[in-house]
């Protein structure tokens, strides 16, 4: 799952290839997503590389290759110009009216509580409420959502009081962001590698260190499916 700037920024990117076959220089992509500096730029990039949606060619200037695109902008496969209002409330522009049926109606799932995106709190709780999701956010299977605590996350788009949908599994590939379960009473959301037999829960946030358990200590308890900001 993407964040918005993610998905701004990996459209403006594959629109400036089908037009002109070079990849934008990081001050035109900072301009078209309104950024004040290079260095989100440069955030934005790592992210989509290392979700595998493009490619740093080696040695060559400003040498990017879009790999793959999201479900969502399987749309945009013909020629045309670049328009950021496509993105919905990107760069200012006000989305189209969204055409309402059944198939599109919100789902309802449980908030089950916090989840400490820093040092681990108490294990995920009993659901609090429900809040109302979009059914394209939802990828199958059974959902839950849990409200952020902390800013270990934030490079990763995550920041303290969004709330994050969750898909409910038990495994996870690494690279993916997670709800991992330390010995069976600390619950936290990071980003989930492995190091030999070992696994590491790793911050998006300079500030906190990567921490190393046994594989018998941590259990996945869900992957991040996509985030609910309010403003």
């Amino acid at each position: 799952m993407l964040t918005r700037k993610q998905h701004e920024l990996l459209l403006f990117i594959n629109e400036r290839m089908k037009e002109s076959g070079i990849p934008p220089s990081f001050d035109e992509m900072k301009e078209a997503l309104d950024l004040a500096s290079k260095s989100g730029i440069h955030r934005l990039i790592t992210a989509l590389e290392e979700r595998g949606f493009i490619r740093r060619l080696p040695n060559r200037a400003r040498a990017l290759e879009v790999v793959r695109l999201p479900e969502s902008m399987a749309g945009f496969n013909h020629p045309r110009k670049f328009s950021p209002s496509v993105i919905e409330g990107s760069l200012g522009k006000k989305p189209p009216e969204p055409v309402r049926d059944a198939a599109n109606s919100p789902v309802a799932i449980p908030v089950m509580g916090r989840i400490a995106a820093g040092v681990p709190i108490d294990a995920i709780q009993h659901q609090t409420h429900t809040i109302s999701v979009p059914p394209e956010m939802l990828s199958g299977g059974t959902h839950y959502a849990l409200e952020v605590k902390g800013d270990s996350m934030i490079e990763a788009g995550i920041f303290d009081g969004d709330t994050v949908v969750i898909r409910e599994t038990n495994t996870a590939t690494p690279g993916e962001i997670v709800v991992a379960l330390v010995d069976g009473e600390e619950a936290t959301l990071k980003r989930f590698r492995r190091k030999g037999a070992s696994i590491a829960l790793e911050a998006a946030n300079p500030a906190y260190e990567t921490r190393i358990f046994g594989p018998d200590r941590v259990k996945i308890q869900g992957r991040l499916a996509g985030l609910i900001r309010k403003y």
